[in-house]
């Protein structure tokens, strides 16, 4: 039976937001297209009218869900008085984030494996970073000082979850919201 074209996109796009939180879940290889096709309530032989294999869905799920981070840091900054990247910051080092592997930053769940995917994953991530690094900056901020705070707390992010429910997830994040001294 055939379904219309806009059954088809509104299947294809349950795929790639099913994909985007399981794979921030799992890992790109942590989950096959039987089990996401099932997650998404699809058959697996769907997925092959939709994508030409794993990797277009890989590119295209990163791609939704790096854009999902950035509309989570738009609205950190919008509904703060404080400049982008504090607002950003308390958003993201937040316990709440910690727990949300699957919604959560593209970046912390999936960066360490982009290389393994290819230059369209890694090119995806790059335009991501840059994006994330212009809201980060401002018009005035200090792009170097955005990379090192987009760096502090994604790192912060993978650790604390590492940690678990423990204290030291709650350090991790505490130390990563400090400003550096500056010695000079």
């Amino acid at each position: 039976m055939r379904v219309s074209r806009e059954v088809a996109e509104e299947n294809r796009k349950r795929v790639v937001e099913t994909a985007g939180r399981l794979f921030r879940r799992h890992g790109y290889d942590g989950i096959g297209v039987a089990a996401l096709m099932k997650a998404a309530g699809l058959t697996q032989g769907g997925f092959y009218k939709q994508f030409e294999d794993k990797s277009a869905l890989v590119a295209e799920a990163t791609e939704s869900a790096l854009a999902e981070n950035r509309k989570m840091l738009e609205d950190a900054i919008a509904a703060s008085d404080s400049p982008p990247c504090e607002a950003i910051a308390r958003w993201y080092l937040s316990p709440s984030h910690v727990d949300m592997t699957a919604e959560g930053c593209c970046f912390a769940a999936l960066a360490a494996e982009a290389p393994r995917q290819g230059e369209e994953v890694q090119s995806i991530f790059r335009e991501a970073m840059e994006a994330s690094l212009d809201l980060m900056t401002g018009p005035d901020g200090d792009r170097k000082e955005a990379m090192r705070q987009l760096s502090t707390m994604v790192g912060a992010l993978v650790l604390a979850r590492a940690a678990g429910s423990d204290g030291l997830a709650n350090e991790l994040m505490d130390a990563a919201r400090l400003k550096p001294s500056r010695k000079g």
